[in-house]
This record gives C-alpha cells, sequence and structure tokens, in this order.
C-alpha cells in the first residue's frame, strides 16, 4: 500500500544517531587524576610549611633571646640614648678577603650560616658545664684556646649591643715619629672595654639561670658592665660593694639598674658575702676569670682593628694581672696577620705578668697599693688560659714608670680630648716613655680601653702630670721689705711670658736677714725649654732663688 504522503525519504549518510549527552569515560578519569594530584601537592607544601615552623619555635625555644630584639624598636636601633642610629655591623663579607680555607671550607657563601651554628654547639657544650646553683662561673673549666671560629661568632653576636668604637689618626703621631692609630673603647656605654666580653658572657647563659639572677662583687668596670647589660637584657642583677666604695660609682651602678648592696670594710669581705647570697637564692656568681667565652667577646677588639686600620705593623694593649683583652685580641690578630706585632703593657710597681710569664704559672702573692689609681690593670693574674695565650701569641710585654702614665693621660686629654684613666693611658705610656723604639716609621695602633676616672682622682692626675712634664714649677726667693720689690718680680715673670697660678709670702718664719720677705711663687710654663728660659731669667737677676724640686 503506498502511504498517502508518498515514499520515505532517505536519510542523510553523514547523520547519526545521537547517543547520550555524557562525556567519555576516560576524560572523567583524566580530570579526576589531576584533582588527586593537585590536592596532594596542596597537602605536601601545608605540611613541609608546619614541620619548618615547628623546627624555628624549637630552635627559639633552646636559643637566648636575640639581642636585636631586646635593642631594636620600629623607629630604629636605641643605643646610648639615641633613636634611629643604628652602629656599623660586621659583615661576613668583610671577612672573606682574610679567612683561610681551614676555616671557611672553601666557601664564603656559606660562612656566615655554618661558623654560627657550629659556635653555638660549641658554647652550649662549654657552659654545660657552669653549675646551675650558683658559687661563681666556673667558666674557666672548659679551659681551652680560643679559636678565630669563636671570636668571629662573639663578634656577629655582639654587634647589636656594643660600640664599632673608632680608630683614629691620632695627633701625637708627629711628636713620636710613628702613624698612631687609637682605638677609643672608653667611648662604650659603661666606659670600658670590658663590655664585649660581659654581654658575651650573659647571652650565652642558660634561661633559666637568666631567670634566677647573676651577682658581682666588686667596683670595676667589670661589675659596671655586668650591671648595665643584665639590666639591658632583663635578667635580675645584685652587686655587693664594700663600704669604702666611691659613692659616685655606687650610684653609677645602680642608675645602671642594678640593686647594690654595701657590705663590710675591704673587697674580700663583699665577695664571701655575695658567694652566700649566691649559694642561698640561686643566683649566679659572676668573676671575671679567662674562659673562652669571655676572652671571645673582648677578642672581637682584635677584628675590628685589623679592619678598621689596613697594613697595620704592631698593636699596643694594656696588660696586667687581667690580660683578657690582650690573649684574645692577639688570637684574632695573629691568625688575620701573623706578621703583626702584639705588644703589652703594664706598671712597673706592679708587674705580675712578666712575673707569671717568667714562672710559668699565675703568680698570686702580689699586692698593689694604688689600686684607685690603677684599677683592673692592678688585678692578679686571674687564669691559666690568657697566660697560655699571652705566652704563645704575644710578641713582647714592657713595663712603664707611673710617672710615664700621668703624661700619657695629660696628652690624651690635650691632644684627642679624651679624659682616660690609668688603664686607657697605660698603652700610649709605653710610646711616651720611649719604651718601643722599633716602632719608629711605622703604622700601630693603641688600645684605649677604659674611660672611668673619678673626678677627685682627674684633678690630682692632671696637676701631678703638669709637674713631671715641666709645665707647673714652683721657686722660693728672698726680696727685701720695701715697696715696689714684689713689682719688680711680677715684672720679670710677665716679661718670661708665664702664668703666675699662686704667690705667697712669708715675714716671720724666715731665716734671712731683718726687713726682708721670702716669696714662694708657683707658675705654669709653655714647656721644657720655657720653663729653663725662666730659670735662667730669675737667676740672673735673684741668684739665691731655690727651685723646688719634682
Amino acid at each position: 500500500m503506498v502511504s498517502p504522503w508518498g515514499p520515505p525519504r532517505a536519510r542523510p549518510a553523514d547523520m547519526t544517531i545521537p547517543g547520550p549527552l555524557l562525556p567519555p569515560y576516560g576524560a572523567v578519569v583524566g580530570v579526576l587524576l589531576r584533582l588527586v594530584v593537585y590536592l596532594v601537592a596542596v597537602l605536601y607544601s601545608y605540611a613541609e610549611e608546619l614541620l619548618l615552623k615547628k623546627d624555628d619555635n624549637k630552635i627559639k625555644k633552646q636559643d637566648v633571646p636575640a639581642l636585636c630584639d631586646l635593642h631594636c624598636c620600629k623607629d630604629g636601633l636605641i643605643r646610648n640614648g639615641l633613636i634611629g642610629q643604628k652602629p656599623p655591623s660586621i659583615n661576613p663579607e668583610r671577612l672573606k678577603d682574610f679567612g683561610e680555607e681551614d676555616y671557611l671550607n672553601g666557601d664564603v657563601k656559606t660562612w656566615e650560616m655554618k661558623i654560627v651554628s657550629r659556635n653555638e654547639e660549641l658554647l652550649r657544650d662549654g657552659l654545660s658545664h657552669i653549675p646551675q646553683s650558683s658559687s661563681r662561673t666556673s667558666l674557666s673549666s672548659c679551659n681551652k684556646l680560643i679559636r678565630f671560629e669563636d671570636i668571629s661568632a662573639a663578634a656577629f653576636k655582639i654587634q647589636c649591643s656594643v660600640q664599632k668604637t673608632p680608630c683614629m689618626y691620632s695627633r701625637l703621631s708627629k711628636q713620636y715619629g710613628m702613624d698612631i692609630y687609637l682605638k677609643k673603647e672608653f667611648l662604650q656605654y659603661t666606659g670600658s672595654v670590658k663590655e664585649r666580653g660581659v654581654i658575651y658572657l650573659l647571652t650565652s647563659l642558660p634561661q633559666d639561670q637568666q631567670r634566677k639572677g647573676v651577682i658581682v662583687a666588686s667596683d670595676s668596670n667589670f661589675s659596671m658592665a655586668v650591671a648595665y647589660h643584665a639590666s639591658e637584657l632583663r635578667i635580675p642583677v645584685f652587686v655587693i660593694m664594700s663600704t669604702s666604695t666611691s659613692p659616685a660609682r655606687v650610684k653609677m651602678c645602680r642608675e645602671y639598674g642594678a640593686m647594690v648592696i654595701s657590705y663590710g670594710t675591704t673587697a674580700k669581705d663583699s665577695q664571701t658575702h655575695a658567694r652566700r647570697l649566691a649559694q642561698e637564692n640561686g643566683y649566679l656568681y659572676l668573676e671575671e676569670e679567662d674562659s673562652a667565652v669571655y676572652l671571645s667577646g673582648l677578642g672581637t677588639v682584635g677584628l675590628e682593628v685589623y679592619e678598621q686600620v689596613p697594613k697595620l705593623d704592631a698593636v699596643i694593649f694594656p696588660a696586667g694581672g687581667h690580660c683578657g683583652l690582650l690573649a684574645g685580641s692577639a688570637a684574632a690578630l695573629k691568625h688575620l696577620n701573623p706578621h703583626i706585632s702584639v705588644i703589652g703593657v703594664e706598671s712597673e710597681s706592679f708587674p705580675v705578668l712578666q712575673q707569671s710569664l717568667k714562672a710559668g704559672h699565675p703568680i698570686e702573692d702580689q699586692a698593689c697599693s694604688n689600686h684607685h689609681f690603677y684599677g683592673d690593670v692592678s688585678g692578679l693574674c686571674f687564669g691559666s688560659n690568657s697566660l697560655q695565650l699571652t705566652g704563645k701569641l704575644v710578641d713582647k710585654v714592657v713595663a712603664v714608670r707611673e710617672e710615664d702614665i700621668l703624661i700619657s693621660m695629660l696628652r690624651l686629654l690635650e691632644y684627642e680630648r679624651a679624659t682616660v684613666d690609668a688603664e686607657g693611658a697605660i698603652g700610649l705610656a709605653a710610646l711616651v716613655a720611649g719604651k718601643l723604639p722599633e716602632l719608629k716609621g711605622k703604622r700601630v695602633a693603641v688600645v684605649v680601653c677604659s674611660g672611668n676616672l673619678e673626678l677627685h682622682l682627674l684633678q690630682q692626675c692632671i696637676a701631678r702630670a703638669l709637674t713631671l712634664d715641666n709645665r707647673v714649677c714652683r721657686f722660693s726667693l728672698v726680696v727685701s721689705d720695701c715697696p715696689g720689690d714684689i713689682s719688680k718680680l711680677l715684672e720679670v715673670l710677665a716679661r718670661e711670658e708665664v702664668r703666675v697660678l699662686d704667690i705667697k709670702q712669708e715675714r716671720t718664719f724666715v731665716t734671712s736677714e731683718l726687713f726682708t720677705v721670702e716669696v714662694t711663687c708657683t707658675v705654669e710654663t709653655r714647656d721644657k725649654i720655657h720653663t729653663a728660659q725662666l730659670r735662667n731669667a730669675l737667676l740672673e737677676r735673684y741668684p739665691t732663688a731655690v727651685w723646688t724640686e719634682r
């Protein structure tokens, strides 16, 4: 039967029957695999971040709080009352020129990471010998010679807490025939180089001991540095001083933030009381010793001097019993350049270092009768570690007179506007006294390490130094007790251009003729030549004039 609509149409050959609207099975599997891989990658990276944070937290718990966090703020570093000024740091790049292969492992770029981590482990090992209870630091128990690595690690750790003091060319160079550079360590906040060793020592203490506190018993520069830096690190600090301590020192120590206790009439009484308090309360009794940690901090002076003054020939340090600065800095300088001469200077009245080197062991039966003037230079030799380093690395130790130290203090005050004590001036005293003629024409650095001179001592020292330098002199002569005779004497003094400081007249207690007066004058001259000219002029007019000898 034929359909009324006609025969069926033929289906086009390119048309197919439509299949289901879902994607192929292979495509779905591919998308799912990509999604799984992405999720695995995200989870892996997240887990890696968590592990890194966990490791950082462990390191922070084990390590001491960073000094920069304690001394820095949003606006910049706060140091010595100045905001926004950061002392120049010691960069690792500056050491690449003189670091040897055995210490740098041939890789300067990774040197900072390697040396810090390695020395932190060494310091932890050394500090494990410190008793947690109290009696004293006993850091000398880890009695080992310090290495250049230890000093470098100390330099990086303390750079936010101490000043990088200048090492400047001195106007005294022409006077003494050599290029003199003065390393002005007296510009530290407490006026002493001891800050370098103290801050490294305090930051290396375990955290539980830092919470308990530390205690010291002296009025030395070491105690002042402990008082200040322990307060800055929020470590409870106690200072025991004898009742004979200067009130100015007691006041200064309290202003640094320490609890000051006056006890006993001698230093020995104060030390005994401090040890007893340490044992009863769990404080750590700190005493200046030659531990590797303390010497490494002091040795950073040698690093800075080598960096600041190129082509050095010699470096002069104060010596004496407390020769930690000399020993630590010698270790750094001799590693960087073995040809640099390292020289120590001590007092002739207290040659404890020379005697200890000669005996081969620390001398302990010496006593200094003028401790207030000499300060830390008069201390006993406090350890075999420093003595061994000094005997091995120091080229020469010389002794100077007290007069040379006083004149050195006067030279620094006049030419450098630096008010220093005997410990700070004793290095330059070796050049003033002519003890080192082999340094003529060479480049020499002198470490001026301390400036804590009390005011009453300053006045006495300067007056005595002017007399020793032939710039203040006194003479007596007899003139007739008639109008105009004393004015004629003053005319002679005015013609010679001298300054009259004092003039006295004696009429009663005289052995000369009647109606005469004995006149005693104290005058100031320019120098030794000027004094000789005045003496000749007076003897020519007054043959009986008598000069008061020094």
